[in-house]
Parts: C-alpha cells; structure tokens; sequence
C-alpha cells in the first residue's frame, strides 16, 4: 500500500470512528487513563498513609497488587496510544514513540526505587538486565516461534536489524560488562568521571542511531514487503483519531505511572526484604511491568506476519533500555551521590554474552523460524532458574 493509499485509509478510519461512539464509549476506550488517575488521587489524598511504617505483609501484598494492575492497566493505556501514532505516523516514527513511552516509564522506576531502598545500588544493572532477557530472548523467542509455526519462514528488514545489533552490543558491553574489569574503583562502578564519560557517549551513540532511523536511512526499519493484509491485520490499537488526541492522551495515561512508581517502588523493596527473594526479582518484577504491553504488541505483530514491526518494537526497547536508562541513572547517582553498581557477576556475564552472540546469529540472516526462537526461549529459561539458583 502506497503512502497516499495509507494516509487516505488512516483518514477515512479516523473520521468513522469519531462519528460513531458518544461519551461512553469515550470513557470505555479511556478506561486505563482513568484507573491510573483514580488510584493517584486515592494515594495522594490519603492513601500514602498505608505506606508509612509497612509491617503487615498482607496489607501490603494488598497494596502491590492494586498498584502493580492499576500501573499495568495505564501501561496498555500507554501503548495503546503510542501504537495507534504508529499507525498514523507509520515506521519507525510510530515505534519510536512506543518504545521511548515505555523506556520512560522504565527510568521512572528505576529512579523511585533508587531513591527508597537498600537494594537501589544494583537495580538498575538487575532492571536493564532483566529488559534485555525478557526482550531478546523471552519476547524475541515466543515472537520467532508464534510467527514460525503461523507462517514458517518469515521476512524482516536485514540492514535494520544489524543496525540494531551494532549500537546494542558495544553500548551493553560498556554498561554491564566493563565496570566488572575497570580498577578506578575496588567495586563494579564507574568512578565519577568513567560515569559521565559513558553517559555521554551512551547518550551520543544513541542519539546518532535515531538520526539514522527516523532520518537518513528510515526505510531500514520498515516493512521489506508491505500487502494491504498487513495493514488490515494491525488493529491493536483500537479506535483510530487524530495524531494530537493521541498524543495528549498518551502523556496524560503516562503521568499517573510515573507519580506512582515511587510507592510502587517502596512495597517492592518491603516485599523483597520480607520474604528474602533475590534482589534481582526486583528487577524483573519492573521490567515485567514496562514491558508486558509492548512485549503483547511485538507477539501480536509477529503472529500477523509483520515480523519487522515486531523487531522494531523489540530491539528497539532492548536499545533504548541501555542508550536511555543508563545516562539517567549514572546522573541520578552522581547528583544524589549514590554509587551506581552495574558490572555484572560471573553467570550473569555469561548469560548476557551468550544472548548477544546468539541475538547477533539469529539476525543475520533475512529470515527467521522456530528453531532460532526455541533456543532463545531456552537462553531465557535458562535465566529465570538461575535468579533463584545461582
């Protein structure tokens, strides 16, 4: 479908929908915003009081749940949104805002949980590392093996993917690998000038890569072969409006996410303190909430045969998590003074080096199947046992 065929469809789609639903339907398509609203106004007016001197373990079992639905609830919200944009904007505009809502809400958590606990000094490593297992091998695995068995081989933009691949490796060397081996410090940090070296350079990397997406070589990222069935079988996002509705209401489901994280962040850290779970279940335990709507998009697109949005969604978070999250902590710890413990231990290293090197296989090539996404399953499995076995 040609771009004026696909901007005359996206308008005729928008103007149907706003002439058929009234208030309620509004409010129905709004309900996530809502939620997230109604349960910030309860904490703020009140409710914070139930946080103050946590001892009773149900309450606050209680608590996390209402908050962990109510912020995952505003999260699909969140997507919904940004996944809609996508299809007014089209790729990789769309996806880029997507994933850049989602790091947001990831940086927000990271930063409340930094703030409120002991476990603070190595969430960030646990969170990045826990996106990157989920993403490149839970999520890319179930992608590659739902689009397989539905389609068999299927076809994505090679000159993108390697694009992806090139930045994410030497920037998750940097982040998790290399403070482990560095000897200004007798810990696995930066010092305080390795800290805003690599913030920058994170950053800079980071920022050229999306001068590369969405500016000079933007068709790496979009579809090798788009059909009209395509574009018919992306309806995830609901109800298409316009681009400034979409946009203000994606900031406006994303604000109550960001003001709760804080809270979310303390019965965290008193859930892991009172059971004796592995600090690193904190960070999957975030990692789950950012990326549990964007992960269902990318398994959705997969399952449609759209496989290049789903790599764009996918390695694209994985990016984002180390070129966007890491400059804002390393700023976080330096301004707060807080050392920032990123290197990882021996397994974790292991494990990270492993996913890459198997990542930087799988798409190297220009198509995919189920054997590529079992054995990333397997890499992710292999994860999961080890955080409560090491």
């Amino acid at each position: 479908m040609g771009r004026l065929a696909r901007r005359q469809a996206n308008t005729h789609a928008v103007s149907a929908v706003d002439a058929t639903p009234g208030f309620a339907g509004r409010v129905h398509e709004e309900l996530p915003f809502i939620v997230g609203l109604g349960t910030l106004v309860a904490f703020q007016f009140g409710g914070d009081a139930w946080l103050i001197n946590l001892s009773d373990p149900l309450t606050a079992g209680i608590l996390f749940l209402w908050l962990f639905i109510a912020m995952l609830w505003a999260a699909f919200g969140v997507v919904r949104h940004a996944d809609a944009l996508a299809e007014l904007l089209g790729e990789p505009y769309g996806t880029l805002i997507l994933t850049l809502a989602v790091i947001g809400i990831e940086v927000a958590l990271i930063s409340a949980v930094m703030l409120a606990g002991e476990a603070a000094t190595t969430l960030a490593r646990d969170t990045m590392l826990a996106v990157l297992m989920i993403v490149l091998n839970g999520l890319v695995g179930l992608a590659l093996l739902l689009g397989g068995l539905a389609h068999g081989e299927q076809d994505y933009n090679l000159q993108g993917a390697r694009a992806f691949m090139a930045v994410l490796l030497p920037l998750a060397v940097f982040s998790l690998i290399l403070p482990k081996y560095t000897v200004s410090t007798a810990t696995p940090t930066f010092s305080p000038f390795q800290e805003a070296f690599f913030a920058a350079i994170t950053a800079l990397l980071y920022g050229v890569f999306l001068a590369v997406q969405t500016v000079r070589h933007s068709s790496y990222f979009q579809e090798p072969s788009a059909t009209d069935n395509d574009e018919k079988a992306h309806t995830s996002h609901g109800p298409l409006r316009s681009k400034l509705y979409h946009a203000v209401l994606l900031i406006l489901t994303l604000a109550p996410i960001v003001l709760l994280s804080k809270r979310l962040a303390l019965l965290v850290d008193f859930g892991i303190d009172e059971v004796g779970a592995p600090v690193a279940l904190g960070g999957v335990i975030i990692a789950l909430l950012v990326l549990t709507p964007e992960g269902l998009a990318a398994l959705e697109a997969a399952r449609a045969n759209r496989l290049q949005r789903s790599v764009n969604l996918l390695l694209g978070s994985a990016l984002a998590t180390i070129g966007l999250t890491v400059p804002a902590v390393l700023a976080i710890g330096l301004i707060i003074d807080q050392p920032v413990v990123l290197g990882l231990d021996d397994v974790s290293m292991v494990l990270l080096i492993l996913t890459l090197f198997t990542s930087a296989l799988t798409f190297g090539g220009v198509r995919t199947g189920v054997l590529q996404g079992a054995v990333h399953v397997v890499l992710f499995l292999a994860y999961l046992a080890l955080i409560f076995s090491p």
